[in-house]
């Protein structure tokens, strides 16, 4: 499906391991909008050094030594996220994106017009807060730089009693 066929898709950020959650909130929305949603995986861990006119980027990976294609969503991903938008009856199309991922994620959602843009929480844990050391946190950057409405799903709610995922690390 080309990227003119996606106009006015739901746009949804995910990540392994937390995009079911994302996915299943963003068919919510799709669904109430009567419009199908576009999956964006972004690989932070490549550089893109030239976007042709058609959109489509070159990059290269951070370490040299692992040169290879483009990047392509994760048909494990796909496989586990097809069937929440099916439930629902929404259409669902993928996109595999290289860059600073508020970035391509706020000028992907621009390109086809999308309503918004869904993505998932801050991630407890190392994995997450490495990330968003070297990136910072995709929502807060999407919701300072960009214009459409973006929805942070709550990945790891805590209770009022507990501590807050950065508060583990200071």
């Amino acid at each position: 499906m080309s990227d003119s066929q996606l106009h006015g898709y739901v746009v949804a950020g995910v990540v392994p391991g937390s995009g079911e959650a994302v996915v299943a909130r963003a068919v919510e929305f799709a669904a109430r909008f009567g419009t199908g949603l576009v999956c964006v995986i972004v690989e932070p861990d490549r550089v893109a050094f030239t976007e042709g006119i058609d959109g489509t980027v070159l990059s290269y990976p951070l370490e040299s030594d692992e040169l290879d294609g483009p990047p392509v969503f994760d048909a494990e991903l796909e496989a586990l996220l097809r069937p929440i938008a099916e439930a629902r009856g929404v259409p669902l199309a993928t996109r595999a994106l290289t860059g600073e991922p508020a970035h391509c994620l706020g000028r992907f959602a621009d390109r086809i017009g999308a309503p918004m843009i869904v993505v998932g929480s801050r991630e407890a844990g190392l994995r997450g807060s490495l990330r968003e050391f070297f990136a910072g946190s995709v929502a807060l950057h999407l919701t300072h730089r960009q214009q459409l409405p973006v929805v942070v799903v709550p990945l790891s709610p805590v209770t009022r009693s507990e501590r807050l995922p950065w508060e583990h690390e200071l």
